[in-house]
């Protein structure tokens, strides 16, 4: 039964239209047996740039102006027998905080579960991480640092991590850095 798994809800119990309007698909992260190994393919073979690693040993690559479009994360050695990887999560853009807030709050409305919402770091993007009916994290975003044509990036010290949306909408990055 749908009811049964992960993320508890069958379609036919959502309450409401749902405000959620993607805007674009915006990147996933993925772990790797070897970080180095993919970090290679995807700069070497693909043409992707390496943004930056974070302290949890995140690497984030960029194909555009957008902070990251892939991440890679080691991933769990016990877990490999059947897996070599698997994916963290995949996000999609909204157009913007209030869109993203109203999103938000439809998927409390319907227990949809949510693992995060707020800050993280790297890309210093808002978002909500949700999980679907089978346990898939997702991630709804906004506002995602970009790259310019010099390649700077936000550095570290600028991050300023929040866990909720209120907070991070209360505490506003620099527009430039």
């Amino acid at each position: 039964m749908d009811g049964d798994k992960p993320g508890g809800l069958s379609p036919q119990t959502y309450q409401g239209p749902s405000p959620v309007k993607v805007k674009k698909f915006g990147h996933f992260v993925y772990e790797v047996a070897d970080v180095a190994r993919s970090v290679k393919f995807w700069t070497e073979v693909m043409g992707f740039k390496v943004t930056e690693s974070n302290e949890v040993g995140i690497t984030f690559l960029h194909y555009g102006s957008d902070h990251h479009g892939i991440g890679l994360i080691a991933g769990d050695p016990k877990r490999r027998g059947a897996a070599p990887s698997q994916v963290q999560h995949l996000a999609l853009e909204v157009e913007n905080v209030a869109a993203l807030v109203a999103a938000r709050d439809y998927l409390r409305r319907n227990n949809v579960p949510i693992v995060f919402e707020g800050r993280k770091g790297a890309g210093s993007n808002l978002g909500v991480n949700f999980l679907d009916p089978d346990g898939n994290q997702f991630e709804l975003y906004c506002d995602m640092d970009q790259i310019g044509p010099s390649g700077r990036i936000r550095p570290s010290s600028q991050w300023s991590r929040a866990k909720t949306l209120e907070d991070a909408i209360a505490k506003p990055l620099p527009k430039t850095w």
